[in-house]
C-alpha cells in the first residue's frame, strides 16, 4: 500500500513536503545555536566577583598618568550610590568579560548614558579650562562635582556633593584655590565672598530656596559673562535674578534703567551693578552697596557723578557731589539713619524719569514724596532743589541763590581780608615797639646761623604745603597749589633743605663756632634731672625752677629730632625721586615703604614744629609776641638770665663782668642733680 500511496503522490506535492522540512530544520538550528554559543561563552562577572578583588581593604592600586591610584571600592557606599542601585559593574565597564581580567579596563565615559549633559558640558567654561596647560592635572570632570564614580549620590540626598546646600562647598574645592583660579584668570575669593552674602548666609541657615552657584551660573552649561547664551551675560542678568525675584524684575524692566537695557544700552545698570555679584548683602548691612549711607557715595555715584552721563545721554552729572553737599548729604555723612538718600526720592527698582507721571520725582508727586519725611509738605515746600552744593557749586538751584553767592563771596573776602590787614598792621607796630623798648645785648644767633635757619624754615614750609597738596589733591590746598607748580616747588625746596643740611654739617665740624655749638648741644646727665625738676616746678611740686646752660633740654631734644628728621626725609625723598636707580639695588616695594615713612615723618615733623617750636618762639608768655632772635639774633639780658642762667660766659660778655670759672662737665651735672 505504501508503494501504491507513494506512486499516487505527485511531483508538486513531494516538493512542498521537502520545503517544510527544510524550514523546520533551519528553525531548529537557529534556536539551538545561541544555546550552544552561550554554553561555550564565559559568564559575565557579578558585582560580588568584582568586589572580591576591588574591596577598599585590598589595597589594589596602579599608576595612572604617573600617579598611584587606589582601585578599591567601598561596597557600602557603592551600594547606596545612584549607580549601585541601578547597574552592575559590567554595565559601565563593558570591556570586562571575565573575573579576574587580564587587560586594564578602558576609561568609562559618562556620555554613554548622559550624552546630552556631556554635550552641554563640552561647550562650557569648565571644558575650556581643561585645555589650559597648568590646569591639566586639575581639569574639571564629571566626578569633580558629582563625587567619585562609585559614590555618586542623587541630588536629593543631603550628603550629595550636588545637593542644594552643598553646592557652595563643591564649587569652592576649585574656586577657592588661588593658583588654580589665577591660571584661569579668575578670582579665588568668589565663594568666600558668596558665603558672606545674603544668599550664602541663608543657605548656611538651612534655606533650601536661597540661590546657590548653579542657580545663577547653571550646572553643566556654565558660560562666561561674555557669552550671549550665558545666564550672567549682562542683558540676561535680570532674567537670571527673576528666577527668585520675578516681581522685582517686572518692576525693574519698566524703569528707566530697564528700558535702556531693553534697547541694548550697555551703560544701563542691571541687578549686579547695584547689588554686587557674589557680595550681595541686605540693605540694612552697613557694608552693603545698597545701604542708605553708601548709595550716593558708592553705588549711584559710579554712574551719576561723572561727566559721561551728560556727555553720552544728556543727563546731569555731579549728582552725588551736589547731594552730599546738601543738608541731606551732610546729615548722611554724619551718620543719620533717617535722612533721605537717593532711593528715598527716586525709588529703588521703579526709578522713572521726572517727566513720567508715575515717577516719584514728577512735579505732581513731589508733595507725596517729600511728605514721607516732611509731613505737611505743600507746593511751596517742593519748589527748592535737593541737588544743591551751597555755597560753591555752579548748580545753585535758583537765580536768587546765585545772587546771594555773588554778593557774599566778595563780601566775605573783603571783610575778613580787611580784618586781617587791620590787625596785622596793629600787631606789627606794637611788636616792633616792644622790640625797640627792650635792651637786647645778648647775641643768641649769629648771621651764619640765622641764614641757615631762614633757608631751613622757608624750605620746610614749601615742602609741607606742596607735600600735603600731593597727599590730598582734592583738598583746597591741592586745588590752589596746582600740580605743575607743586611738583617743581617741592623738588627745589628739597634740594635747598638737603644743601642746608650738608652745609650745617660742615659748619659744625669745620668752624670753631660750629664746634662749640656741637659741644653745647650734646646731651648730659643734668638734662635728665632738668626735665624732672622743671616738671616738678610747673606742677607745683617744687618751689625752685632749675637753671639751664646755653641750650635747655627742650632745645637739645628739638635739635636732634631735627637732625633725625632731616636724615629720614632726605633718604626717603631721594628714594622716591630716583626710584629707577633705587630699583637696581633694592626691590620695588622698598620705595613704597620709603614713601610711607616719608609721609608719616612729614606729619610728625609738622606737628612738632607747630606744637613744640612755635610755642617757644611765639606762644610762650615770656617771649610773646615773638622771640626776635630768628630775625636779628638778639635777646634781652633778662630773658637770657631766666632761660640760660648757667651760661655765665655769654652773660659776662654782655655785661662786661668777669666770666665765672668753668666747672668740669661732670661737676656741672652733679650740681644739677643736687638742685
Amino acid at each position: 500500500m505504501f508503494v501504491r500511496y507513494a506512486r499516487s503522490v505527485g511531483p508538486e506535492e513531494r516538493h512542498g513536503r521537502r520545503g517544510w522540512g527544510m524550514l523546520v530544520l533551519i528553525l531548529s538550528l537557529l534556536f539551538a545555536l545561541p544555546q550552544a554559543l552561550a554554553a561555550k561563552a564565559p559568564k559575565p562577572p557579578t558585582n560580588a566577583d568584582c568586589l572580591a578583588c576591588h574591596t577598599a581593604e585590598a589595597g589594589l592600586s596602579m599608576k595612572v598618568d604617573g600617579k598611584q591610584v587606589n582601585l578599591g571600592v567601598d561596597e557600602k557606599k557603592y551600594s547606596s550610590s545612584i549607580h549601585g542601585q541601578m547597574f552592575q559593574c559590567v554595565d559601565c565597564h563593558k570591556d570586562v568579560k571575565t573575573s579576574p581580567h587580564e587587560n586594564v579596563p578602558a576609561k568609562v565615559s559618562c556620555a554613554e548614558c548622559h550624552a546630552e549633559a556631556q554635550m552641554v558640558f563640552d561647550s562650557s567654561m569648565h571644558a575650556q579650562a581643561a585645555t589650559l596647560k597648568n590646569l591639566n592635572e586639575r581639569k574639571p570632570t564629571c566626578t569633580s562635582c558629582h563625587g567619585g564614580p562609585h559614590e555618586i549620590l542623587p541630588a536629593a540626598d543631603e550628603n550629595s556633593k550636588v545637593n542644594h546646600k552643598n553646592i557652595p562647598a563643591t564649587c569652592a574645592s576649585c574656586h577657592n584655590q588661588k593658583f588654580v583660579m589665577e591660571e584661569a584668570g579668575l578670582s579665588s575669593t568668589t565663594v568666600s565672598s558668596y558665603n558672606l552674602s545674603v544668599h550664602g548666609k541663608a543657605v548656611a541657615g538651612g534655606n533650601q530656596k536661597a540661590a546657590v552657584c548653579t542657580d545663577c551660573h547653571g550646572s553643566h552649561a556654565v558660560l562666561g559673562p561674555g557669552n550671549l547664551k550665558s545666564s550672567i551675560y549682562k542683558f540676561n542678568v535680570p532674567n537670571t535674578c527673576a528666577k527668585c525675584h520675578d516681581s522685582i524684575k517686572t518692576e525693574f524692566m519698566q524703569s528707566i534703567h530697564g528700558k535702556a537695557l531693553a534697547m541694548g544700552n550697555w551703560g544701563a545698570p542691571v541687578c549686579t551693578d547695584c547689588h554686587g555679584i557674589h557680595t550681595i548683602k541686605k540693605h540694612t548691612d552697613p557694608s552693603s552697596s545698597v545701604a542708605a549711607a553708601n548709595l550716593a557715595k558708592v553705588t549711584c555715584s559710579s554712574c551719576h557723578e561723572g561727566v559721561r552721563m551728560s556727555g553720552e545721554y544728556g543727563i546731569e552729572g555731579r549728582r552725588a557731589t551736589t547731594y552730599l553737599q546738601s543738608y541731606h548729604g551732610l546729615a548722611s555723612k554724619l551718620g543719620s539713619t533717617v535722612v533721605a538718600n537717593c532711593a528715598s526720592c527716586h525709588g529703588v527698582h521703579n526709578i522713572l524719569p521726572s517727566d513720567d507721571p508715575r515717577s516719584t520725582i514728577n512735579k505732581a508727586n513731589l508733595v507725596k514724596t517729600c511728605g514721607q519725611c516732611h509731613p505737611g509738605a505743600n507746593q511751596k515746600f517742593i519748589t527748592g532743589k535737593v541737588h544743591i552744593d551751597v555755597p560753591l557749586s555752579a548748580d545753585m538751584g535758583s537765580t536768587a541763590i546765585r545772587w546771594v553767592r555773588r554778593l557774599y563771596i566778595p563780601l566775605i573776602l573783603a571783610t575778613i581780608g580787611g580784618m586781617l590787614l587791620h590787625n596785622f598792621l596793629i600787631w606789627r607796630k606794637k611788636a616792633i615797639a616792644i622790640r625797640n623798648r627792650q635792651h637786647r645785648p645778648i647775641l643768641r644767633m649769629n648771621l651764619s646761623q640765622r641764614i641757615q635757619h631762614a633757608l631751613l624754615l622757608s624750605s620746610f614750609i614749601v615742602l609741607v604745603v606742596t607735600g600735603f597738596a600731593l597727599a590730598y589733591p582734592d583738598s583746597w590746598l591741592g586745588l590752589v597749589v596746582g600740580e605743575t607748580f607743586r611738583r617743581w616747588a617741592h623738588r627745589v625746596a628739597a634740594v635747598v633743605m638737603i644743601a642746608v643740611g650738608f652745609y650745617h654739617a660742615y659748619y659744625l665740624l669745620g668752624q670753631r663756632e660750629g664746634r662749640k655749638v656741637l659741644r653745647d648741644m650734646f646731651p648730659v646727665l643734668k638734662d635728665g634731672f632738668d626735665i624732672r625738676d622743671n616738671m616738678s616746678y610747673y606742677l607745683g611740686l617744687g618751689d625752685k625752677k632749675p637753671a639751664f646752660a646755653r641750650f635747655t633740654y627742650a632745645e637739645k631734644m628739638e635739635y636732634w629730632a631735627l637732625v633725625w628728621g632731616w636724615v629720614v626725609m632726605s633718604v626717603t625723598g631721594l628714594m622716591a625721586w630716583f626710584k629707577m636707580g633705587v630699583g637696581i639695588f633694592l626691590p620695588r616695594w622698598s620705595v613704597d615703604v620709603a614713601l610711607a615713612i616719608h609721609f608719616y615723618e612729614a606729619v610728625l615733623a609738622s606737628l612738632a614744629i607747630v606744637v613744640w617750636h612755635f610755642y617757644q618762639v611765639f606762644f610762650d608768655p615770656d617771649a610773646y609776641p615773638m622771640n626776635w632772635a630768628w630775625w636779628d639774633g638778639k635777646v634781652s639780658l633778662h630773658h637770657y638770665r631766666e632761660e640760660h642762667g648757667l651760661d655765665g660766659e655769654t652773660i659776662a660778655a654782655a655785661t662786661g663782668a668777669e666770666p665765672p670759672e668753668e666747672k668740669p662737665r661732670d661737676e656741672t651735672a652733679a650740681a644739677g642733680s643736687d638742685a
